[in-house]
């Protein structure tokens, strides 16, 4: 078995670095155990079976020729693993879900001691009721309680998916310096916003909310007023209101930096109700420099209300197809539009909805097409319009119908001229 430095995690990049810390860990706990065992089976500690200190050692360097060479490793001067400073346990548990620090705090008082330092629960989340289609297992109830008691003061962070209100209670209640706040699924009502607010009006930055069917506008509102320091706001549509949307663009309240907007069908054929022109162009004055980011995925027949009068958005997002005439409406109406991404469209092409989107969202950098179809000669024209300011520009291959102007193997060149860059068309969506 190849023994690892410690030091060699703090040198891997990204993704791969994460990788390898769980790796580490997770190995080196199990080797950790298999060594604190061993030793207790030595001193007699575990000796009542009736086989002698070294036979018992003998059955468990025996499992496997694996286990064997790791306990080897294990015991080698140059892998005392507990003997890790704390700055680098502390960087490694970061990284590992919370059953896995849990299991590695189990191996020596000094993982211990790193598993209850307040640096690493400033980030905290969790879910408990996971679907049975998630291939991760739920954090059992009294390990998050036990934890959130001891350490609530320490959170910054929280993440909380959960139909146990209990334990976001004790959050709320306990915390004193909470900045960024995601619950999603969850039975919280406006009482427990009241309390949050309370306890955290002096730095909450950030709050999004989903599927919170108990939570109403006036809770919100509630957030909103009390929590000077926000920021960034993320709702599903049913909580949008003109009333909400005014009260957010009166003299008292904080400016917004973000807001995010969830619109989603759960059902076919639901209804949406429409927010007035006015009550986003008072958003507007309120908090000229606001994002607004829509993700709407909903069916075709139910993009009634949206785009008919201009509205804000600045970040938009279609999950599901989207058509032509839709499309149409977002050139119209989206004048402060940056990112547009349509995953599915169909088979008609958009070749004047690109155009239209182009001389009318004079701000938009970032665009996205996925199952949709572009003739050659309308997308080279699109690209001509908005310039080099098309920072990101995500177009898969089959998105593009050669024409009488342009093949495939011509578009290329002839987009990265007005790009200012190389540019070749995606083989797998990027966004």
């Amino acid at each position: 078995m190849r023994v690892i430095s410690p030091e060699f995690f703090l040198r891997e990049p990204g993704l791969k670095r994460q990788v390898s810390f769980r790796i580490f860990l997770r190995t080196t706990t199990e080797l950790c155990v298999k060594t604190t065992r061993m030793k207790r089976t030595k001193g007699g500690e575990e000796a009542g079976n009736g086989e002698s200190p070294p036979e018992a050692c003998k059955k468990v360097r025996t499992e496997t020729s694996e286990e064997s060479e790791a306990v080897a490793a294990s015991e080698s001067p140059h892998c005392d693993w507990s003997l890790l400073p704390q700055e680098i346990l502390l960087h490694i548990f970061q990284y590992l879900p919370l059953l896995d620090r849990a299991y590695a705090s189990q191996v020596c008082r000094g993982w211990n001691e790193a598993f209850h330092m307040p640096e690493l629960w400033r980030c905290f989340e969790f879910e408990l009721n996971q679907p049975a289609s998630s291939y991760l297992k739920a954090t059992h109830p009294d390990l998050i309680k036990q934890i959130i008691k001891r350490h609530s003061n320490h959170l910054q962070y929280v993440s909380f998916k959960s139909h146990f209100i209990s334990a976001l209670t004790v959050v709320f209640v306990n915390s004193k310096s909470l900045s960024s706040l995601k619950i999603d699924d969850t039975p919280v009502d406006d009482p427990s916003l009241k309390v949050l607010v309370a306890n955290n009006s002096d730095t909450l930055k950030l709050l999004k909310m989903s599927s919170c069917p108990h939570v109403s506008p006036a809770g919100i509102l509630c957030v909103a007023d009390q929590c000077h320091g926000l920021r960034e706001l993320a709702l599903n549509y049913h909580l949008l209101s003109d009333e909400l949307l005014l009260a957010l663009s009166s003299e008292k309240h904080v400016h917004l930096e973000h807001l995010r907007i969830d619109v989603v069908s759960e059902n076919p054929g639901q209804h949406f109700h429409t927010i007035k022109k006015s009550s986003w162009d008072a958003m507007v004055r309120h908090s000229p420099k606001f994002n607004l980011v829509m993700y709407f995925f909903l069916y075709e027949d139910e993009f009634g209300p949206f785009f008919n009068d201009e509205i804000p958005v600045t970040h938009l997002y279609f999950g599901r197809s989207v058509s032509k005439e839709v499309l149409g409406r977002v050139g119209l109406h989206c004048p402060r539009l940056v990112e547009l991404v349509v995953c599915a469209n169909g088979l008609r092409p958009l070749d004047e909805e690109l155009i239209r989107i182009a001389k009318h969202c004079t701000q938009l950098s970032a665009i996205g097409l996925g199952e949709c179809e572009v003739s050659c000669g309308a997308f080279v024209e699109f690209v001509k319009m908005c310039g080099r300011r098309l920072s990101q520009l995500s177009i898969m291959e089959e998105v593009l119908i050669p024409d009488h102007k342009y093949s495939l193997d011509e578009i290329h060149w002839e987009v990265s001229k007005h790009l200012g860059r190389v540019w070749f068309p995606d083989m797998m969506p990027t966004w």
